[in-house]
């Protein structure tokens, strides 16, 4: 083999087709999506959303931690984002890195009671945390506004030093956020695909048995918990400044079990992109079937229920199937 050729592999395993792909759809999307009878503003919406997904499939698909709380960190980023530009500066770059850090923290404070529980109990624990701080986001009515949120947060310009990209507009906001999205898929496809990802998908497998071969595994839950609530808190802020405020509704039990959804019927538990394709399933469905019916949800959670009993796997596991080449048939008198 020559020198070349492990450099080659090592791209490969990188950017893969099915990456590079994706990325040019969504970089190409704000020029279509108005001939197919959608908005510009379910663009960036989608992506928000997809970011969000993969960094809760970190917890539930890769390390098989059932998390029904995470919306607790969408909602602490969201609330920072506004929070550090109203009291700190008003600043993309420093509103961003709170909200990061809050939900991160906020993530380790959780991840200190709950890394060593697993199964039924950690879900539950989940749940707990997550209705605590969405109590707290009720009450705090001189910080978070209340029942009513914060409001009136900014769409803040791209400082570059020598020019600034405003970002006021749904198309430049979309390709602002398509860079975060494109940032954070590639770093998440890195890490679960190291020595790091390795062993927490062997945690995922058998806790036990990895614990028995050597493995902190409490370290490693404690490590994975904390980088799914700091990118989720990530996904958090841009979705405050997308909506131009931040309300306790997203830190709640059902907005949590969105995601959950959009992940397991996309089948972020066999495939890394499961949860784009849900979160792009899950907001097409909320609006085309809602533009029908207000009950969109009852129509959505029936294809849920189908698809858990059916196909488990999601819709990435059904576009393997039609992907896979049916065995050839063998000819009468071939032998």
């Amino acid at each position: 083999m020559t020198a070349a050729a492990p450099v080659r592999a090592h791209l490969v395993r990188t950017f893969t087709p099915t990456m590079l792909l994706t990325w040019a759809v969504l970089a190409t999307l704000p020029f279509w999506i108005e001939r197919v009878g959608l908005y510009q503003y379910l663009a960036v919406e989608v992506l928000i959303w997809a970011t969000y997904a993969l960094a809760f499939n970190l917890v539930l698909g890769h390390a098989g931690l059932p998390s029904f709380g995470h919306g607790a960190f969408f909602g602490i980023g969201a609330y920072a984002f506004g929070l550090a530009q109203f009291n700190i500066a008003a600043n993309l770059w420093v509103c961003m890195a709170a909200a990061l850090l809050a939900a991160a923290v906020a993530g380790a404070l959780v991840g200190c009671f709950i890394s060593h529980r697993r199964g039924i109990y950690f879900a539950l624990m989940t749940i707990a945390f997550g209705q605590v701080f969405w109590f707290v986001a009720i009450k705090a009515h001189g910080i978070t506004g209340g029942e009513d949120g914060l409001l009136r947060i900014v769409r803040l310009p791209v400082e570059l030093g020598v020019a600034a990209i405003p970002m006021e507009d749904n198309v430049s906001l979309y390709y602002g956020v398509l860079a975060v999205f494109v940032l954070v898929s590639l770093g998440l496809w890195r890490l679960v695909h190291s020595p790091f990802g390795r062993v927490v998908k062997a945690i995922k497998q058998n806790e036990q048995r990895a614990r028995f071969v050597g493995y902190d595994v409490w370290k490693a839950k404690f490590a994975v918990l904390v980088l799914s609530a700091a990118l989720s808190g990530l996904a958090g802020g841009l979705f405050a400044m997308a909506q131009r405020s931040a309300f306790p509704d997203v830190m709640s039990l059902h907005y949590s079990g969105y995601v959950v959804m959009m992940t397991l019927v996309g089948g972020g538990l066999v495939s890394f992109w499961g949860p784009v394709a849900g979160a792009v399933a899950f907001l097409l469905a909320r609006d085309l079937i809602g533009a029908v019916t207000t009950g969109w949800m009852l129509w959505f959670g029936m294809l849920f229920v189908v698809l858990v009993m059916f196909r488990p796997d999601g819709l990435a596991g059904i576009a393997a199937g039609l992907r896979r080449t049916p065995a050839a048939t063998p000819r009468p008198g071939s032998g």
